[in-house]
């Protein structure tokens, strides 16, 4: 018996229910299903809330990541510098242009790109850096951003898990060319399925990425380039422009149940950390502990709290990837973070009463356990021997 669920889709349908069946009622009434207007006002609407020059609709955030490289141009003699800390999508993007993902570690107390260790992996065959804005919280862009064009590399944010997150006041998505986002159902701002899309800065991009996605024609039957077929259809993008407006305070509600969370458990598990200058959208809320696998048994089988591990097998050791060479060792940081890491229930219709509930769970399962003090002591980065 689950309680309190990781995530319960049907609870946010319910919640916005006449705005979800009034966009989908609307679209099937007007007969015009691909590329019609629905997708234009959504692209417009979603450019206006990032404060980005362009936004191009698409079928999922793994395709966004596509399109968006290989607008760039990136292609199979090409290296692309990115985490291996992240869900396996983001590889798959890379992959399909051709170019060799190139694994570099992670910040230990974030768990996104340590910026630090990316120049040590640049060659002559470096065309792109993706930085993955993880869990909600973005990338240290400047000093990326400074690395990048000293080297002439094209900079592609992932911002699939960081909807509305800022990084000095400005929206993840809009400080570099091109930033690709997916909008599957559980993300910050979710479809009712698959979609994702792509910002850009230019005009001449811009027109390359409406091609690219609708198999490199500009008018029909006409085709000026190669390209895929990634069209976000009509209904989704209808689902999604009419949640645009409630956006900002969900995110705020997220915050809020992370603060809750962090006041409850920060001395008894490793709680997430904001930097500065950032701002956190907790796409997920992500401690860390030396019991993991003993915790995430516990809240499941005493408590009926659900939890997921974001991510148990980093890219560079995924079967998938064996190719490229990696072994265990590689990534010490990634690899040390995805044996301890566990993400909590996290949306914004969660209770105030079930958050505590969780953190209720949590304490009991340490003191049952008597290994509060393990927990919190013994988090050190194996590179930086840093507490965190």
């Amino acid at each position: 018996m689950i309680n309190i669920p990781f995530g319960d889709l049907k609870l946010h349908y319910q919640a916005y229910k006449s705005d979800f069946d009034t966009a989908v009622q609307r679209v099937l009434a007007s007969g015009y299903y691909i590329l019609g207007p629905e997708l234009e006002r959504f692209e417009k609407e979603f450019a206006n809330w990032l404060g980005a020059e362009y936004v191009v609709g698409c079928a999922s955030g793994t395709e966004a990541i596509y399109l968006a490289l290989a607008a760039a141009g990136v292609g199979p003699q090409d290296e692309v510098i990115v985490v291996a800390h992240t869900a396996v999508p983001t590889i798959s993007g890379i992959s399909m242009t051709g170019a060799t993902p190139i694994f570099v570690d992670i910040d230990p107390k974030t768990y996104v790109m340590d910026v630090a260790a990316i120049e040590a992996r640049i060659t002559p065959k470096t065309k792109a850096i993706v930085p993955v804005h993880l869990y909600g919280q973005m990338v240290d862009m400047e000093p990326l951003m400074k690395l990048a064009a000293k080297h002439g590399i094209v900079v592609m944010e992932d911002c699939a898990q960081s909807t509305g997150a800022a990084y000095g006041g400005r929206k993840s998505g809009t400080l570099t060319e091109f930033g690709a986002f997916s909008f599957y159902p559980s993300k910050n701002l979710g479809a009712f399925g698959d979609g994702g899309a792509v910002t850009c800065k230019t005009k001449e991009n811009y027109d390359k990425l409406i091609k690219l996605r609708n198999y490199g024609s500009s008018k029909r039957y006409y085709h000026e380039s190669i390209g895929i077929n990634s069209r976000l259809d009509e209904i989704q993008a209808a689902i999604l422009a009419c949640q645009i407006p409630y956006l900002h305070e969900w995110n705020e509600r997220r915050r809020q149940i992370a603060k809750r969370y962090s006041e409850g458990l920060k001395d008894v598990v490793v709680v997430p950390q904001e930097s500065e200058n950032r701002h956190h959208v907790y796409h997920l809320y992500v401690i860390q502990t030396d019991n993991r696998d003993e915790l995430q048994n516990f809240l499941l089988e005493e408590k009926g709290i659900q939890t997921i591990i974001h991510y148990p097998v980093p890219a560079h050791l995924q079967n998938a990837y064996a190719h490229l060479g990696y072994k265990p060792g590689n990534l010490p940081n990634t690899e040390y973070a995805a044996k301890r890491i566990l993400s909590l229930p996290m949306q914004p219709e969660l209770t105030d009463s079930q958050v505590d509930e969780i953190i209720d769970g949590i304490r009991q399962y340490f003191k049952t356990a008597n290994t509060s003090a393990n927990s919190v002591t013994e988090t050190n980065s194996p590179v930086t021997g840093v507490a965190r």
